[in-house]
C-alpha cells in the first residue's frame, strides 16, 4: 500500500505537469526515464528520491515545497474531501483534442490574469 506522502506528492506532480502540459514521455525525457516511472511516481507506488523532486522543480521552474503543498490537508486524518483543482486538473489532461485544450487553457489565463507556462 502507497504511504499517504508518496500519493500526495505524486498527486502534485501530475498537477503541474498538467498544467504546464508535459506528457509523462516529455518529463520521462527530461529525467532519462520511462514514462512509466513517471505514471508510478503520480499514483504514488513509487517514491521519488529528495534529487529526483528538486530535478522536478526545475524543470517546472517551481520550489520543490510545491510537491509538499496541502499535505496537511491530505493527512490530517478528516474526511477527504475532493480538491475541485485537482479534478479541473484532471478534467483538462482527459482532453484529447490539443487545440481545444489550448483554448480553455488560454480562457482560464483570461480570467485568472496568470499565465501557464508553456513546455519549450
Amino acid at each position: 500500500m502507497a504511504h499517504p506522502v508518496d500519493v500526495h506528492v505524486g498527486r502534485k506532480l501530475k498537477q503541474i505537469r498538467t498544467l504546464r502540459r508535459f506528457s509523462q514521455t516529455d518529463v520521462a525525457q527530461r529525467l532519462g526515464l520511462s514514462f512509466q516511472q513517471i505514471q508510478k511516481y503520480e499514483i504514488g507506488s513509487n517514491r521519488i528520491a529528495a534529487s529526483r523532486l528538486f530535478e522536478l522543480a526545475q524543470i517546472f521552474d517551481i520550489s520543490p515545497a510545491y510537491f509538499f503543498d496541502g499535505l496537511y490537508d491530505d493527512t490530517n486524518g478528516g474526511d477527504k474531501q475532493a480538491d475541485p483543482g485537482m479534478e479541473i486538473v484532471s478534467a483538462l489532461a482527459a482532453i484529447q483534442d490539443e487545440t481545444v485544450k489550448s483554448r480553455i487553457v488560454t480562457f482560464i489565463e483570461d480570467i485568472s490574469g496568470l499565465t501557464v507556462a508553456r513546455q519549450g
